[in-house]
């Protein structure tokens, strides 16, 4: 089984080296490493020609962004599975690919499992991965595309979309996953060490608004409010809920409790 792993940088020099260092110490050598840089200032593209001749590929030009960048990145691409590391994320441990390379799968997206580590903190934590990939997943939350190995087929005919500038990940899950049907096997396997620093309020706002917009173009009003009315829910309890509802005595309980809630509230 051969990888593609693809690495999209923009003035991220430091960063750029700890990703390079993780992907070529990998035990298993089954792969090729394609770097797309968007024409950084910083001194990246001196950081790619030293390491150059562990390169399938690589450019430092100006891009029309981070999808643009995956997209060119996808055209050179000639494994079986596509990963995109991002520049500053880090494959786990240097027997990831072995790891994943051991699950055997032909499934579309193999996924793993990202960890969120704090330098400031000095502690981490590990991703939950949800009992079920449907659509109330991805109205809340989406697959970490550092983590997940994706069929280089899908790709055919169905690039990012460069006309959204912070979902495209996203849509494409969504589209493949939910529309599709694609199979998604996930793998208990840490796969990528996750750079510190989170989206600021803003950024997820926007996040939040490209979605949406693109849900409301895809789902009828009513669908949209049915989902919107249980993802005022957390993730967790959103994902145990769906694990009550599939389990018969646990369901019967469900709904009791929910007359009992419904009695005291006076609804």
């Amino acid at each position: 089984m051969k990888y593609s792993i693809i690495t999209v940088n923009y003035n991220n020099r430091d960063g750029l080296r700890r990703t390079i260092e993780s992907v070529i110490q990998q035990s298993y050598r089954d792969f090729e490493f394609i770097v797309i840089d968007g024409g950084s200032t910083d001194g990246s593209a001196d950081v790619l020609q030293q390491y150059s001749d562990h390169l399938a590929y690589w450019v430092s030009e100006k891009d029309n962004g981070i999808y643009n960048g995956m997209n060119k990145g996808i055209a050179h691409a000639t494994g079986d599975y596509l990963n995109f590391m991002n520049s500053g994320d880090c494959f786990y441990d240097c027997d990831v690919l072995q790891k994943v390379a051991a699950h055997a799968s032909d499934a579309d997206m193999i996924v793993g499992r990202d960890y969120h580590y704090s330098e400031a903190q000095h502690k981490g934590h590990a991703s939950v991965q949800p009992p079920r990939v449907s659509m109330m997943h991805f109205f809340i939350a989406t697959l970490d595309h550092q983590s997940s190995f994706i069929k280089r087929e899908l790709f055919q005919g169905s690039p990012y979309r460069e006309d959204y500038r912070l979902v495209s990940d996203w849509i494409f899950f969504t589209e493949k996953i939910v529309a599709e049907g694609k199979q998604v096997q996930f793998i208990p396997d840490i796969v990528c060490r996750r750079e510190e620093g989170g989206l600021s309020e803003q950024q997820q706002a926007r996040n939040r608004e490209e979605i949406n917009r693109w849900l409301h173009q895809y789902l009828p009003q009513g669908v949209y409010d049915d989902y919107a009315t249980l993802a005022k829910l957390d993730k967790t309890s959103v994902y145990r809920l769906f694990s009550i509802c599939d389990d018969d005595k646990a369901r019967h309980w469900l709904t009791y409790c929910i007359k009992v809630i419904t009695k005291l509230c006076g609804k």
